[in-house]
């Protein structure tokens, strides 16, 4: 099948996180047949919890923990920063495509994912040894924003967890060149793919094309989205840009599970 052929074929679309995230998304794009520009928009940086998350590595790497979840790539970031140890006897819990390749590529080892829904509810679900009877010390890391699904999943169980947020997220100034892109139509469609992301593309690409493409992945993103004026349309079938825009939004939640949508 040619490019233009394929779902996304004529397309170039803006991938607004870098890192193992973006190359995921911009590959599964790709594939559909659409051009891709990797350009973040958001970052990742210290929270005030930054003391907490330090001690709570330490008790990590002293084994006192039975497992410890997360469900963002970043994570594996924080832990290579800080040199964490997570010795063989810590299990791990993780959510989303991207978080298993880039605690792999970090050298983490990876115990349980969900099999049939990449998700966070998923997880919970296919996960025996939390509904065993047996009390068990976990931690949880995540972003200052992220909704703490598992955390209070596992507290509802009555397991001891620790809950640490090991970063928070700020945007990041596009490049002049892919403003003008974007104001051109050059770069017609973009994946909003967060709350964080969503305010990022209206604040700095007040001026688009009509016809350009934003898709929205998730319902909280979708709201956030209609929020801070970004047009939504296009979601119903018959609509011109729907087939165009549920395809894309398809195709990045193939390989990224909602929960790392970082806001």
């Amino acid at each position: 099948m040619s490019t233009e052929a394929k779902p996304l074929g004529g397309l170039r679309v803006l991938v607004p996180r870098g890192g193992t995230w973006g190359d995921l998304v911009a590959k599964a794009l790709r594939e559909q047949g659409a051009h891709t520009v990797i350009a973040p928009l958001v970052d990742f940086a210290h929270t005030s919890e930054e003391d907490k998350l330090v001690e709570a590595l330490k008790e990590l790497e002293a084994g006192r923990f039975d497992w410890m979840t997360a469900t963002s790539a970043t994570v594996a970031d924080v832990l290579k920063h800080h040199d964490a140890v997570i010795p063989p006897e810590t299990k791990v819990a993780i959510v989303g495509e991207a978080t298993a390749v880039a605690f792999r590529d970090a050298g983490y080892h990876v115990t349980r994912t969900p099999e049939h829904e990449n998700s966070t509810h998923a997880l919970l679900e296919e996960w025996p040894e939390i509904d065993s009877g047996e009390v068990l010390r976990v931690l949880t890391v995540r972003s200052d924003v992220a909704v703490p699904v598992l955390t209070e999943g596992l507290m509802s169980r009555g397991h001891d967890v620790t809950q640490v947020l090991a970063f928070r997220t700020v945007g990041v100034p596009a490049s002049v060149h892919i403003r003008e892109d974007i104001e051109s139509g050059r770069i017609n469609a973009l994946v909003v793919a967060s709350a964080k992301i969503a305010e990022q593309v209206a604040e700095q690409f007040p001026e688009v094309p009509d016809d350009t493409i934003f898709a929205c992945v998730g319902v909280n993103t979708l709201e956030a989205a209609a929020a801070v004026g970004l047009p939504t349309e296009g979601d119903a079938p018959g609509h011109p840009l729907y087939e165009k825009k549920r395809a894309l939004i398809e195709t990045v939640e193939s390989v990224i599970d909602q929960s790392d949508m970082l806001d």
